[in-house]
């Protein structure tokens, strides 16, 4: 009777699940939900009461992941000063995330039809920001914001794979992104 009540008097993190799973299938993008339920501590019974299989946990890592974007978009304080300096504060404060937002990237291929709103918020954020430094004459404007936005996510994406699959060194990551992203946007001075 004992290991009946234990069960009922644990109560599980939901958010501290979602990180946990965020940080297992950022390694091991084909994990199971009994992998994240051992890596979360809990039983797979457990984790299938929060997410009712891995679509749903995807979905929720996906609003995380929404949350932690738009944090770092808030933190980057994207619409002050120097385009070129925004977007490498950009690319600082995404660091944290960027495991995460390389996963969903990948994941939310496979989800067709269904795009949550908040990427659409991310997107027009980013590309106001490549907008800015267009209409401000420190990008080309032969590129379009929108595809500018792809690249920073694509190269986001890559870097953190790269770091985790141990080719490049981690304390490069903002160097590498930055000066790839703005060697290719900025307007070459004739």
């Amino acid at each position: 009777m004992s290991h009946l009540g234990y069960g009922c008097l644990m109560t599980v993190d939901r958010d501290q699940v979602l990180r946990t799973a965020a940080a297992l299938l950022t390694r091991k993008p084909t994990a199971t939900m009994d992998e994240v339920a051992r890596a979360s501590g809990i039983g797979r019974a457990t984790l299938h009461r929060h997410f009712a299989g891995r679509d749903a946990l995807v979905k929720a890592l996906e609003e995380l992941g929404i949350r932690e974007f738009e944090a770092a978009l808030d933190a980057a304080r994207t619409d002050e000063g120097p385009a070129s300096d925004a977007l490498r504060r950009l690319v600082a404060e995404v660091e944290p995330a960027a495991g995460l937002l390389a996963f969903l990237v990948t994941e939310n291929q496979l989800f067709e039809g269904e795009v949550n709103e908040g990427w659409d918020r991310l997107d027009a954020r980013v590309s106001a920001l490549f907008r800015r430094g267009q209409e401000g004459g420190e990008f080309r404007i032969d590129l379009p914001p929108a595809w500018l936005t792809e690249a920073f996510y694509g190269l986001v994406g890559t870097a953190a794979w790269a770091v985790q699959d141990g080719r490049v060194a981690a304390k490069d990551f903002q160097y590498m992104i930055a000066e790839l992203l703005l060697g290719g946007a900025r307007r070459s001075v004739e």
